[in-house]
């Protein structure tokens, strides 16, 4: 029986979740973010610039 918890380990760490961004694939922000530019909660900070939105309007679309 003390199989099933080293077996349950091993199986858990195999089926992880890939690396990288687990946000969804929207339209607008993959199109903010094609262009280099970041999605950011709230208003972009004084040097930035809001180039459009991310996230269906949830976000900002900051640029450089």
């Amino acid at each position: 029986m003390k199989i099933l918890y080293l077996l349950f380990a091993v199986f858990l760490l195999l089926f992880q979740a890939t690396s990288g961004s687990a946000d969804p694939l929207f339209p607008d922000t993959v199109e903010c973010r094609r262009q280099g530019n970041f999605c950011l909660k709230g208003a972009c900070p004084t040097p930035l610039v809001a180039k459009g939105s991310c996230h269906l309007g949830a976000m900002n679309c900051c640029s450089k």
